[in-house]
């Protein structure tokens, strides 16, 4: 039977599906992670065979395979945890059955199905005798969606090691719908090279703060003086806006593939750019959140009877060094109501990926030949936490791409019930996996 087929590939998916992977917060239940890592070791011998395997944390695994050059090392990554299965599936969340040509099952998308690929591709090309150029490792986390240590623990090792990548392609963008409407191709190679950090801190207002005799806000108690801030904040754009770096090569690499007049705007971003910029805020909260800032308050505690009331806000930043400034205005704004800021729990930014290496072109190119309807876009995640952010000091080009053909609805269906995925994308999806490994120089 040839292998390029669902016939063979679906039914390997549907054992690692099948495998209940889901993380809990504060709790480890061995039991189905173990039994996913036997159904690895069935599924792919050959990889079993000639891979150094270390573990990490619980169950972060590490593949590694020696190359011709030792000293050269590139990685692929992924991640076996699933969230809970929740209420409202259609079908079995966890018995990928396939319906009117669509896969579902909890993880198939996120993210099992590129977990398959490319170990279904190295197995293929370790069957025909294969030897990699370079080092070649394959990785993946027990806990990324609990932003867990899996990944952290192998980077640690990988620094300990004067380990280094040329390239490591995580999960996160994927072959979906335009970023925006007019591009002649039906769907985008998105590959995500930038993703939004994420800092927490805390307000107080308090009867018995220093600022009470400048505030301006007229307003004494302190559930009062926060409701008032908060207000603040929405209304004024205390933020700086700008089209970094990441959002320019978003718009110039798809202008080309645009009719006019948008190739005629996004090609010309020193003149436009200023135009662009005071648009996007009006579109969604998404691209706003794209050139620059957001902040949003999670947990307000207080009452009209007490002398405090707290705040929880949660930014996300593009640039660290804009945010350093934003966080300024931000407190400034704050002591105007009598408001007292400190640094919370959560504090975590990683630059983007350096897209001028030529690894970056070898990905580039790599998409283009199996995907040659699909234009590649960089593009930033509006919302942070894929483990390859954790690879960035020892890796310039961290990627985040599955090459997997989804629709918009598909994507929001991650974490939601029928979560599912076209069965006709998994042929090529490994068939990329296996041109990107087999040709890397």
């Amino acid at each position: 039977m040839a292998k390029a087929d669902n016939s063979y590939y679906i039914p390997r998916l549907r054992r690692m599906v099948g495998c209940e992977t889901v993380s809990v917060r504060d709790s480890f239940a061995p039991d189905e992670f173990m039994k996913l890592r036997a159904v690895m070791a069935e599924l792919f011998p050959e990889v079993h065979k000639r891979a150094d395997i270390r573990y990490f944390s619980e169950d972060c695994w590490v593949y590694k395979f020696e190359g011709k050059d030792s000293k050269r090392n590139i990685l692929l990554m992924s991640h076996h945890d699933v969230v809970a299965a929740g209420e409202g599936w259609t079908y079995p969340p966890f018995g990928l059955e396939e319906h009117g040509g669509k896969l579902y099952g909890r993880g198939v998308f996120d993210t099992k199905a590129s977990l398959f690929s490319f170990f279904q591709a190295t197995e293929e090309l370790l069957e025909d005798g294969f030897v990699p150029e370079c080092n070649l490792w394959l990785a993946s986390s027990h806990n990324e969606e609990l932003f867990g240590d899996g990944i952290p623990e192998a980077v640690k090792y990988f620094k300990e090691n004067g380990i280094g990548f040329e390239i490591v392609i995580d999960e996160g963008g994927a072959i979906t719908e335009p970023p925006v409407d007019g591009v002649k191709a039906g769907k985008c190679a998105m590959v995500g090279v930038h993703e939004k950090g994420r800092f927490t801190y805390t307000c107080t207002a308090s009867t018995d703060s220093i600022y009470q005799d400048i505030m301006k806000a007229r307003k004494k108690n302190p559930v009062e003086q926060m409701t008032a801030f908060i207000e603040a904040v929405g209304k004024k754009d205390i933020f700086i806006r700008r089209l970094n770096k990441e959002v320019e090569n978003m718009f110039t690499f798809i202008a080309p593939h645009l009719g006019f007049p948008l190739s005629f705007v996004f090609s010309r971003l020193k003149v436009f750019g200023p135009l662009i910029k005071k648009i996007m805020p009006r579109l969604n909260p998404q691209a706003k959140g794209l050139i620059g800032t957001t902040c949003n308050f999670t947990k307000i505690e207080g009452s009209s009877a007490s002398k405090k009331c707290t705040a929880t806000v949660y930014f996300q930043p593009v640039s660290l060094e804009d945010f350093k400034k934003d966080l300024e205005s931000f407190r400034s704004l704050a002591k105007e109501y009598g408001i007292t800021v400190e640094e919370g729990q959560t504090a975590d930014f990683h630059e983007p990926a350096d897209i001028t290496v030529p690894a970056f072109s070898y990905a580039k190119k790599c998409i283009e030949d199996i995907f040659p309807d699909c234009p590649v876009v960089p593009f930033i995640l509006p919302s942070g936490g894929t483990d390859v952010r954790n690879l960035r000091e020892i890796c310039p080009c961290n990627l985040r791409f599955t090459p997997l053909k989804v629709s918009n609805k598909q994507v929001g269906l991650v974490h939601m019930a029928d979560e599912n995925l076209d069965a006709d994308t998994l042929k090529d999806a490994v068939r990329f996996y296996k041109h990107f490994i087999k040709n890397y120089r």
